[in-house]
């Protein structure tokens, strides 16, 4: 990390199973200074398949109870992206911006601080090419007084704008947010319908109450309307007679730009007609029917639902692409109503849907019945059912192939596959793998526990390479059962397959290697796994804190990977520094600057799973 006045290494560290990067040691950075920074190869880097490939810098501010600070971040070289923490990098972030700047790439964040110490990740938004960069941090004073709302009446529409001016609050989630604030009276149960649009900022519509002390009691709020794109629509029912709040805000705490802001009477409520198991229904959508909480025209059902009950809505249309969603209405779970699943096109017939679902607990539950873009209307049908018991999986044994069929009264997952069960016991920590063919449709192989809901632990849809089949490797988390599901990917197709359970044994023991030394290979199935599934080849190496070393792997049968780290006592493996493409477009490179002696684990693997063939693998030292 290479910075105006001097230039400081730091460690690449990027912990792939628990998916953050490790903290580096924090530069200090002064209330009102401006540093030039440079990210490069040498930085912290995070590399994982849930957070992406990224480099970044980390800086500590020494902040005063009350403070509201405000970092930036510019760069021509790339795109900016800035996290801050308090006390420590290693928990949630408190605030987060992208471009807050509103400069194309560059970013502003803002936050309240207390007494202490935060950190700022100065990093890339995404990759590993970083470059030159300036970050600042200034003091934006005591937070002006927050104007008294606007008035705004039932049927109003407004244009506003955020920036500078605006008042300011802070937010849990995005550090601080700046926001307009209107103000309108209602009578107990009015509804209104409350529609925030911008083009300069995703736009978020909070509505609430001003309490004691003047503090903001939020009491609802909308991000994304059900009609798509990121525009607010919010339906608000007054809880009792009095003067509201609207605050027009955007999302990411920190954008600016115009806005358009109106305050309409709401559309009717959505009334839900109970529903019984076994009834179908001849209905349609029309401009008399209310709207749900998005505004969005639909038809909604209720019923009883029990713990366990697998329950199968089937909605089709002529004259629309239909839609169903479910939701439960029982008050102590999460806080009463809460969307539970939603379908569009499961029926496997063109545009209509197929919701199936396990009830998870005795309550009441609805189900919403609307057109997938929200416009449409027309006649439906819609039939609601109880799927029967699941029927108890086969006994899959090893080594051997099964023939099998996929047909029309094979039982249903939730995405309306038809599939069969298959289980078979296994050891932990022995790899496992499960081959499906079929020449009639596109495989999809799951594996799970048999204890309650089932729950897919490890999948697979191409892997064998071979067109549409599937090969799907696992490492089995614990001694006991497990459940394969054998299913078409899609929920409209059926046929015939073949399913083959193969025992790999346990993860093969890391060899050893020198420096100097060029090892040769070749990945396999006997090979050992890696979380995601990819295989690789093990060897040990002891360095000492100063080593430079230069590790290249050369394939030309699969992209090649080098991913250098530590295991602790129960064999978990953490990646300290890795490389993909670094040598070529699938050749790999990593120089590797030792900072902690001891033992390490090299794994020469395959970029991708399934991936295999001969490889060479060098170990050099540096200068």
């Amino acid at each position: 990390m290479r910075r105006s006045t001097f230039i400081m290494t730091v460690s690449m560290i990027a912990l792939f199973a628990a998916g953050q990067a490790a903290a580096q040691d924090a530069t200090p950075l002064r209330v009102g200074q401006t540093v030039n920074g440079q990210l490069t190869a040498e930085d912290t880097k995070v590399d994982s398949e849930e957070l992406g490939q990224y480099l970044y810098d980390t800086w500590s501010i020494q902040a005063r109870d009350g403070q509201r600070l405000e970092v930036t971040m510019r760069s021509d070289a790339f795109d900016t992206y800035l996290e801050a923490y308090e006390g420590s990098d290693t928990g949630e972030a408190i605030a987060m911006d992208d471009d807050g700047l509103g400069e194309g790439t560059n970013s502003r964040l803002r936050f309240s601080a207390d007494n202490g110490t935060y950190i700022i990740r100065a990093r890339t938004l995404a990759g590993l090419e970083g470059g030159d960069y300036t970050i600042q941090v200034t003091d934006r004073g005591p937070a002006p007084r927050a104007p008294r709302p606007t008035a705004i009446r039932l049927g109003d529409d407004v244009d506003g704008a955020i920036s500078d001016r605006s008042p300011s609050e802070e937010d849990g989630q995005y550090g601080e947010y700046t926001y307009n604030g209107y103000s309108f009276r209602a009578r107990q149960g009015e509804r209104f319908a409350i529609t925030l649009e911008s083009e300069d900022f995703d736009p978020i519509v909070r509505v609430g109450r001003m309490g004691r002390g003047g503090a903001f009691e939020e009491l609802a709020q909308n991000d994304d309307s059900g009609a798509g794109g990121l525009n607010s629509y919010l339906i608000f029912t007054a809880p009792s007679n009095g003067e509201y709040v609207i605050r027009a805000a955007p999302l990411d705490g920190s954008a600016d730009g115009d806005y358009e802001l109106a305050l309409a009477e709401a559309p009717p409520p959505l009334v839900a007609r109970p529903i019984a198991v076994g009834e179908t229904v001849e209905a349609s959508l029309d401009a008399d029917d209310g709207g749900n909480a998005f505004g969005t025209r639909a038809d909604a059902y209720a019923f009883t639902g029990t713990t366990g009950q697998r329950i199968v809505a089937t909605m089709s249309s002529d004259a629309f692409d239909t839609y169903l969603e479910l939701f439960s209405e029982n008050p102590d779970e999460a806080g009463g109503r809460y969307a539970l699943d939603s379908d569009d096109d499961g029926a496997g017939e063109g545009t209509n849907s197929r919701l199936t679902y396990t009830i998870p607990s005795d309550g009441q539950y609805t189900i919403e019945a609307r057109a997938f873009t929200g416009e449409g209307e027309g006649a439906y049908t819609l039939t609601f059912e109880e799927a029967p018991p699941l029927p108890a999986p086969v006994a899959l044994s090893w080594g051997a192939t099964v023939q099998g069929e996929i047909v029309a009264e094979d039982p249903r997952d939730d995405e309306s596959r038809g599939f069969d069960a298959y289980s078979f016991s296994g050891t932990a920590g022995n790899r496992i793998q499960l081959i499906m063919r079929s020449g009639d449709f596109d495989t999809y192989l799951q594996v799970g526990s048999p204890e309650g809901d089932f729950y897919a632990m490890a999948s697979d849809d191409d892997g064998l390479g071979e067109g549409t089949d599937s090969r799907l490797n696992y490492i089995l988390p614990s001694d006991g059962e497990f459940v394969v599901r054998a299913s078409p990917l899609y929920a409209d197709a059926d046929g015939l397959y073949s399913l083959e359970l193969l025992d790999r044994g346990p993860q093969p023991l890391p060899g050893s290697i020198l420096v100097g030394a060029t090892a040769r290979g070749t990945l396999g199935e006997d090979d050992a796994l890696a979380e995601d599934g990819s295989f690789y080849d093990a060897y040990r190496i002891t360095v000492k804190a100063g080593d430079k070393l230069r590790l290249t792997m050369v394939s030309n049968e699969f992209d090649a990977f080098i991913d250098i780290g530590r295991e602790d006592e129960a064999g978990v493996f953490t990646s300290v520094v890795s490389d993909d493409d670094s040598l070529s477009d699938t050749h790999a490179k990593v120089d590797w600057a030792v900072e902690e002696e001891g033992d390490y684990v090299i794994r020469a693997r395959s970029f991708s799973s399934g991936q295999s063939g001969a490889y060479a693998l060098a170990i050099e030292p540096k200068e």
